[in-house]
Formats: C-alpha cells, structure tokens, sequence
C-alpha cells in the first residue's frame, strides 16, 4: 500500500497561507502538479498513492468514481485560486501524473487543463504534460489531448523484455510504448517521453541494452531511467523476503548506469539531471524543473503535494476523503510545514546538486566546502566549474550522488 503522510502542523480549513509564502511570488515561476489516483492493476514495485477499483470499492462510495474526478480536481484549482489571491502569475507548468492519468478520458484530462486555464491563464510557451499507460492510449486519444493544449506526453515504458515486465507487474505488451511514441509524434506532439527501470531482478546487462535501444529507436527527445527501488510494502518486497526472486545489489546498479549514459550519449542525449536525459534544452522536462529549483507548485488531488514561497503542505490520501472535503468546502489539506531558512538551503543543495549546472559553492558551510574539496579531489566534482564556484558531479559522482550530497549539507 502506498506509503504514509509525513507529520505536520493542520492546514486551516480554508487552506490560507501565510503572508510570507506570498512575498516576492511574482518573481518565482508557477506549476501545478494534478494527481489522478487510479490504475487498472498495481504493479509490484509501485508504492504510489493510486488505487484499483477494488480497493475504492465501499471505501469512497460515489465521491471516490473516476467518472466525476474531473470535475472534483476542479474544485482544488478554484480554491488555489482562492488561496493565491491577487497572484498575478500565468502558470508555467502543468503536469498530470499518477496513477494512470489516461484511465481517465482524454475529454476530463482537457477539462481539467481548461480550469486551470481559466482560473490562472497559461503561460504563452507553458509546458503542458500527461503521464500515460501504452495500452490506455490511441491515436484518437493522443489527438484530442494535442488539440486540448497538452504538448507533451510521457510513457511508461519500463523495458522492453518480456520477463522484466512480468516482474514489474506492467500489463502492456512489448513494442507498444514504442508505437506510442510514433502515434504522439503523428497527433502533433514535440516532446514525448519514455520512463526506463534497471535494476529489476532478473534482468541482465543486455536486457538493459535492448530496452535502451529500444527506446531510442522509437525517437523520443527524452528518456528518464530509474533504479529499481524496492520499496517495503509491495509486493516485490515480498517475494524477494521470501526468496522467490533475487534482490539487485548497488553494484549491478552503478552498472546500469553507465551502460545508459554511453549508450544515451552516443545517440545524443546529454544527462541534464542525474536520471534524465535530453536531445535539446528544449527537450528537458521544465515541470521537473521546478521541483529540483525549488519553484512554487500547487499539487492538486489525493495525496498530492505542494509548495509555495517556503511552505509545503499535502493532501489527505483517499480518494473519498479528499473529495468529501472539497464537497463540504473545506482545504483537502492534511498536514503542511513552514520551512525555515536552513531547511531551504539544505534542500537546494540536495536537489540542485543533481543538476548538470550543479549548485553554488557559496550556498555550503565550512564542513560542506571541505567536504566539496575533498570529492574534488576523489574525483567526484568537476573541476573547471569549482574553479568558477559551483559544484558539479562528475559521472563518477553521479552514481554516488547520495553520499555525496550528504557530506556537502553538513
């Protein structure tokens, strides 16, 4: 089941923010986030927070149905709207994940930009994307999404062996995500996509080539690629407790990694975060963007997360739950923080950190900047951007970004 909610102060039932988030917004640039919590079947890595119609049966009741879920998301963007007040910001990004968005119809996904359209406005080049199950989707489908303003689609494609797939759990059928790309391309889509995982148990060295060049043939302008995390709870966690697959180690991972990044950089593809790759700046996925930089973004839906100027808050995670709160008019809020000046710049360093510009020198203590001269000196920042007063992972660094990252936050 998916995870639990951190802890919290309680949101008011307004969902108000305090006047300091506010300051200065007009400066910062504006996503949404738009959860849609529902799937056909849970995958066995998967510790989201999405459901399967089995799991909502007698839980939600009516208010839980995916059939008027647009029209309940709605209700969260108008009280964003209500809460920002005079923000006079378009909005830069929007970003539908879940989940599987694209259970929904295409006609609701539309729907819901529309509010969001007409409430903010949208930015003239804002970045309007949709995550999307291969077998969910359709020319038709793809077409009504292009023509309702969504520019760019992202699948989850995962691998492209048969028996990796099984382990996952994923339902589609390989060559699929690959024929997605091409039916997106046909519909008028710029930039499309496809989510990679290596690291399953099972797969080997040239399964991990075949699924890369599997997703290159296709000819999306982005690839995204994940270890496989075994998160406890899931079902995968549970057949490698009792010994039915073998657990991948570090190692295998670090692996994988390289085989992507070579692989990757001879099609063309340059790394802009540690597990993203794009063709062009324009091919980055800016909604991510915004998260990694510390933007604003209102996260709307079950579970969903946001943050704006320093305070972050999140949603209750049922999907009735949420939308009884909408019903009675009340925030769907379940708990936010307020965070202090040291806990931005912990995570500015913990999230830019990640990115091929890195992060400013000037943002770390004394024991950070010895710990940067030493992974300087191991060879785990580049030395050219140091000199110029920024910290930038070298590939090495990257497959131990974790470790690093916490050395330089001290």
């Amino acid at each position: 089941m998916p995870s639990a909610l951190p802890d919290g102060e309680p949101v008011p039932a307004d969902g108000a923010l305090p006047g300091s988030a506010l300051a200065g917004a007009a400066a910062r640039p504006l996503g949404f986030y738009l959860h849609v919590p529902y799937c056909a079947t849970r995958c066995g890595y998967c510790d989201f927070n999405t459901y399967t119609a089995t799991e909502l049966r007698g839980t939600g009741g009516v208010l839980a149905s995916r059939d008027n879920y647009a029209d309940t998301l709605a209700q969260e963007i108008r009280l964003a709207r209500k809460v920002l007040g005079d923000d006079p910001r378009e909005v830069r990004t929007v970003f539908v994940g879940g989940g599987t968005p694209t259970l929904l119809a295409a006609g609701d996904l539309v729907r819901m930009l529309g509010v969001i359209r007409e409430e903010f406005g949208l930015a003239p080049d804002a970045e309007i994307t949709t995550e999307a199950n291969p077998e969910t989707v359709d020319p038709a489908y793809l077409a009504t999404l292009r023509e309702g303003g969504f520019n760019r689609i992202s699948f989850g494609m995962q691998s492209a062996r048969p028996h990796v797939l099984r382990i996952l759990d994923r339902t589609h059928t390989p060559g699929r995500p690959e024929a997605c790309v091409a039916e997106a391309r046909a519909a008028g889509f710029e930039h499309v996509n496809l989510d990679l995982i290596y690291g399953t148990p099972g797969e080997s060295d040239d399964d991990w080539r075949a699924s890369l060049e599997a997703a290159l043939g296709a000819g999306p302008d982005h690839v995204s690629a994940y270890a496989l995390i075994v998160e406890e709870g899931t079902q995968l966690a549970r057949r490698i407790r009792r010994g039915e697959v073998p657990m991948t180690d570090d190692d295998v991972h670090a692996d994988r990694y390289l085989i992507a990044e070579e692989t990757l950089g001879r099609a063309g593809f340059e790394w802009y975060e540690v597990s993203n790759w794009a063709t062009s700046e324009a091919g980055r996925c800016l909604h991510n963007e915004l998260y990694w930089r510390g933007a604003d973004w209102w996260g709307a839906g079950p579970g969903a997360h946001s943050h704006v100027g320093g305070v972050r808050w999140w949603n209750v995670k049922h999907p009735g739950a949420y939308a009884a709160a909408l019903a009675d008019g009340r925030s769907p809020g379940a708990g936010r923080e307020i965070l202090s000046d040291e806990d931005r710049r912990v995570e500015r360093v913990l999230l830019e950190l990640r990115l091929r510009e890195g992060v400013p020198l000037s943002l770390l203590k004394e024991q950070g900047l010895a710990a940067a001269r030493r992974a300087l000196a191991d060879g785990l920042l580049q030395e050219r951007p140091y000199e110029e007063g920024r910290a930038v992972l070298t590939l090495r660094g990257r497959l131990l970004a974790d470790a690093v990252v916490r050395d330089l936050v001290d």
